[in-house]
């Protein structure tokens, strides 16, 4: 059996506004988005920045539809890299983690997972915004599961049929608070916690991937995921389980490398081999500014 290529799958946002009789939109929503596919290798090379526009790849979930085609965008159109802005791979209901997840230490101890919630979730550019109270924050970067069917009771044989794609993610945690909440909710879930993209690859090997930080230019120790402690397959089996996987949902595996506190004014970049890179700005809270 031969396997296939990697592809890779965005979901993104036009960079122009919709235009009616010629005219353009004052208003453009927050919300549309469509689906992109690329198959070239070769992500920097000029079929790498090319994308065409796809059906949406979760055709069982309403906020992973399309929006409605417009001129430039209709199903088969190729558009170019500069035409659009990257947003998280996929809307989930749910975005899951898996806690100490490293190395035999890890899998030593069953398998726990934490919730974070949809609401944290942000695409490729936007900022990670840090409450002037959270105190100590870092970033970790993880190879992302992004379900691509409703799952159930999966079993090693058939948890590969429910991952449309890889993809990454930052679980940015802040660690004073999880000292104080047992069920790291308020250490995991605060607004913009969980970048996740830029996009999503299909048929990769998630055998033995380089995972890694660069931390406002300093490249940080990396890691192999082939150093969770639970893999992707066992990872599955465990979470549906208990519940029901959604199309879209975002399964971010353990992070297994070397992380540094961020703070404002500094940029991370998560890397992840066969992936790319995911690259977010810090600043502090804008709500912090917002009347009550």
């Amino acid at each position: 059996m031969t396997s296939r290529l990697p592809r890779r799958i965005a979901r993104v946002r036009p960079a122009q506004a919709p235009t009616v009789a010629g005219q353009t939109l004052a208003r453009q929503s927050p919300d549309e988005h469509f689906f992109v596919a690329n198959d070239a290798q070769d992500f920097t090379s000029v079929e790498g920045t090319r994308w065409t526009v796809v059906e949406s790849p979760f055709p069982a979930s309403r906020a992973n539809a399309n929006s409605p085609a417009r001129e430039g965008w209709e199903l088969g159109a190729v558009v170019g890299q500069d035409a659009f802005a990257f947003l998280a791979p996929s809307v989930p209901v749910n975005v899951l983690g898996m806690a100490h997840n490293t190395g035999q230490p890890g899998r030593d101890l069953p398998p726990q997972a934490f919730h974070k919630a949809a609401s944290s979730v942000i695409g490729p550019g936007e900022a990670i915004q840090l409450d002037s109270t959270v105190g100590y924050v870092d970033p970790e970067a993880e190879l992302t599961v992004v379900v691509g069917r409703p799952a159930r009771g999966l079993t090693l044989e058939t948890a590969r049929s429910a991952v449309l794609g890889y993809t990454i993610g930052n679980d940015v945690s802040a660690r004073d608070l999880q000292k104080t909440d047992e069920l790291w909710i308020s250490a995991k879930s605060q607004d913009t916690f969980t970048p996740a993209g830029p996009w999503m690859v299909t048929d990769l090997d998630d055998s033995n991937l380089e995972i890694g930080i660069v931390h406002n230019g300093n490249e940080l120790k990396t890691a192999s995921s082939a150093d969770l402690g639970w893999k992707v397959d066992e990872i599955l089996v465990y979470l549906s389980s208990f519940m029901t996987l959604q199309p879209g949902d975002l399964v971010l595996t353990g992070f297994p490398a070397e992380c540094a506190r961020i703070q404002p004014g500094d940029t991370v970049a998560c890397r992840v081999e066969g992936i790319g890179e995911l690259r977010n700005p810090v600043t502090s809270a804008s709500w912090e500014d917002q009347p009550a």
